[in-house]
C-alpha cells in the first residue's frame, strides 16, 4: 500500500472500520500499520500513542451518534422523543459494535471538555430530558439511568445474551414505555 496520504482522519475511519469488524480490542497502532502497510514509528506523526487513536475513535463515533440521534428527535417531545432517542442509540450500536464499544470507554473530562462532539452529547440528552420538566440535579440522574439502561441493553443483546422467544425488539419497545413512565412521574419518586 501506499503511504503518501495518512491523515490523522483517514487513520481514524481505518481504527473505526477495524473496530466494527474485529472489536475495539484489535484496535492497535500495529494492527492500523498493517492496513496502511508502513511501520508502527509511521502512524506516531499522526497520534501520539493508542489511547490517542482512542480517544479519537470515541470522538468520531460520538459524532455519528449524535448526528443519528438529532435527526431522530428533530421536532418531537416527551414519549415521541425520547423512543426516537433511544431508537436511534440502539440502532447506532447494533450496527457498528466496535464504534459503539469505544463511546463506552472511560474517558476524561479534561480529553473532550472543549469538544462540540460532547457539547452535543450533553445537549441532545438533556434537552430531550428536558421535555419531561426535569431540571438539575434530575437531568443527571435521569441521564445516567437511561446511558446505563441503554448500555445495559444493548450490551446484552449484541453478546447474544437475551435467548428467550420473545422478539428482543419487542421487549425494546417496553422498557422504553417504562422509561417514559418513570420520567414522567420523576418527581413523585421523591
Amino acid at each position: 500500500m501506499v503511504r503518501a496520504g495518512i491523515t490523522v482522519t483517514r487513520l481514524v475511519r481505518a481504527a473505526a472500520e477495524l473496530a466494527d469488524e474485529e472489536g475495539l480490542d484489535k484496535v492497535t497502532v500495529s494492527a492500523l500499520a498493517r492496513r496502511f502497510g508502513v511501520k508502527d514509528a509511521s502512524l506516531y506523526s499522526h497520534v501520539k500513542n493508542l489511547r490517542d487513536l482512542r480517544v479519537r475513535l470515541a470522538l468520531l463515533a460520538s459524532g455519528e451518534m449524535n448526528d443519528a440521534i438529532g435527526a431522530a428527535v428533530a421536532g418531537r417531545s416527551g414519549k415521541d422523543a425520547l423512543v426516537a432517542f433511544g431508537d436511534a442509540y440502539r440502532d447506532y450500536a447494533l450496527a457498528h459494535p466496535g464504534r459503539y464499544a469505544a463511546t463506552q470507554q472511560r474517558i476524561e473530562l479534561e480529553e473532550v471538555a472543549d469538544t462540540a462532539v460532547f457539547r452535543r452529547s450533553v445537549e441532545l440528552t438533556y434537552g430531550m430530558l428536558r421535555g419531561y420538566g426535569l431540571t438539575e440535579p434530575d437531568l443527571t440522574d435521569a441521564g445516567r439511568l437511561l446511558r446505563s439502561t441503554f448500555h445495559g441493553y444493548i450490551h446484552i443483546e449484541l453478546s447474544g445474551g437475551f435467548a428467550h422467544e420473545r422478539p428482543v425488539a419487542a421487549s425494546w419497545a417496553r422498557s422504553l414505555d417504562a422509561l417514559h413512565h418513570l420520567l414522567e412521574n420523576w418527581g413523585n419518586a421523591s
